[in-house]
């Protein structure tokens, strides 16, 4: 078999949408990725991605799996000015009882830089492929059930001002909502995925500055935690290509930051520690401020069903949305696209057909997603008006979180691992290994004693 099948579409051209046409190139003779946004050489923010001029990490995990899937990435991001930075070392981290926490070159490398710059330069590479195209202004309406009425057989969509359908072999909804696969789901007597929803109702302000001379040389970004639960109030400054800075300041109801300059600048000095007020004290804002709401986690539990419609993958938002403050979104998109492939790869072989591909596929992405999940989740809870059901074992991880802290930063080696786990490197359990976690409960007796 040369290939799986004549065409597959993408719905969405987020990192998710972009990585999932890279798997999909391989196997299929045309993969076509339909954008609601109009389609341009542009590395400026889309309205499609409503957080797109606001602070976003790519974690290490993230950055591997881009180059792999793209020879030479990291070249790339060298040549748009991405700022290099050492994990352990070059982010000053300001948590509770540590302002700073130790810092220690871990051996880890991520880049520094904006949504849309990192999004056109994986957009280059994937429409560099021969057999993949992007379509613009195309707002798909539904997914249309095949003849049998429980898979699903190719779409609707709306270009132009025109209706269109359009067949497809494998239809990949990576349009971030996932409101398209609950309607495909609903369309092919299929039940809908359980939710976990954990409402934080978050509010945060992002701007960009210029990095002024004189700074300082033992850090090249801050990364402030706050004293939960007395106050919300945390920031991430991040540098980025163009020798600017990304600062993001947020808070909870009742601390959402400002938007205004002069406002914007006073909330940074009610942190803490004076650290990120006086080093964008004579730093010059180049954009505006820009604010965002974010309400609520949302995590569907797609690997629980028994059935599903074959012909559809949801990837990236529609199955897990995070808490942006924990920069894990792009990065668990990457990693789902990354099993897809592998997966699809399986497929090809004729070893797992492709209309049994989400079975593992789902499998594989709750193995990802849960130690991202369980990080943001169990921090989220710290403050009493969280919405939704804490963890049985809340308490106990908290506890456990906080001798980690005290550990990790007494010893350099189970700092490195707990780095490699928040990188999405390793799974949580790692740092369950004896060699660490006697340490670990070593401190835990200590505080309680």
């Amino acid at each position: 078999m040369d290939k799986l099948g004549r065409e597959a579409i993408v719905i969405g051209s987020g990192i998710g949408g972009l990585l999932a046409a890279r798997v999909l190139s391989d196997h299929f003779e045309r993969v076509s990725i339909l954008e609601r946004d109009a389609v341009g050489d542009t590395r400026e923010a889309r309205a499609g991605v409503p957080q797109g001029k606001h602070l976003h990490a790519l974690l290490v995990g993230g950055q591997r799996v881009l180059d792999d899937l793209f020879p030479g990435f990291e070249e790339d991001l060298d040549r748009v000015g991405a700022a290099r930075l050492r994990a352990g070392l070059d982010l000053r981290v300001e948590r509770p009882g540590f302002d700073p926490f130790p810092q220690r070159d871990l051996g880890l490398s991520s880049a520094g830089l904006t949504r849309p710059q990192l999004e056109f330069c994986v957009r280059r590479r994937v429409l560099g492929i021969a057999n993949v195209h992007m379509e613009g202004g195309c707002r798909v309406m539904t997914l249309l059930p095949g003849d049998d009425r429980r898979s699903i057989a190719g779409l609707q969509y709306k270009h132009d001002g025109r209706s269109e359908t359009r067949a497809a072999d494998l239809v990949v909804d990576a349009s971030g909502s996932g409101d398209l696969t609950l309607a495909a789901l609903a369309a092919t007597d299929h039940a809908s995925p359980r939710e976990t929803t954990i409402g934080v109702d978050l509010g945060y302000s992002s701007a960009v500055l210029a990095i002024p001379d004189g700074t300082p040389t033992d850090w090249r970004g801050v990364m402030h935690l706050p004293d939960a639960p007395k106050t919300s109030r945390g920031a991430l400054m991040m540098p980025v290509e163009g020798n600017r800075w990304m600062l993001a300041l947020g808070g909870r109801p009742g601390e959402h930051p400002p938007a205004d300059e002069e406002g914007f600048r006073a909330y940074a000095a009610t942190l803490r520690t004076t650290t990120i007020a006086r080093a964008i004290a004579p730093a010059k804002l180049v954009t505006g401020i820009e604010r965002f709401r974010f309400n609520e986690s949302r995590l569907r539990h797609f690997d629980e069903m028994q059935t599903f419609p074959g012909g559809l993958l949801p990837l990236g938002d529609a199955i897990c949305r995070f808490n942006p403050v924990f920069g894990q979104g792009m990065s668990v998109a990457a990693q789902q696209a990354h099993a897809f492939g592998q997966l699809l790869a399986r497929s090809m072989s004729g070893e797992l057909p492709l209309r049994a591909l989400w079975h593992p596929f789902f499998a594989r992405v709750a193995a990802i997603v849960d130690t991202p999940w369980a990080l943001a989740a169990i921090p989220d809870f710290i403050f009493p008006q969280t919405r939704g059901e804490r963890p049985p074992d809340f308490e106990m991880s908290l506890q456990f979180g906080t001798a980690l802290n005290r550990a990790a930063a007494k010893h350099a080696d189970i700092h490195k691992v707990a780095a490699e786990v928040q990188h999405l490197l390793r799974p949580r359990s790692a740092l369950m290994d004896r060699q660490f976690i006697e340490r670990i409960m070593s401190e835990m007796s200590n505080s309680t004693s």
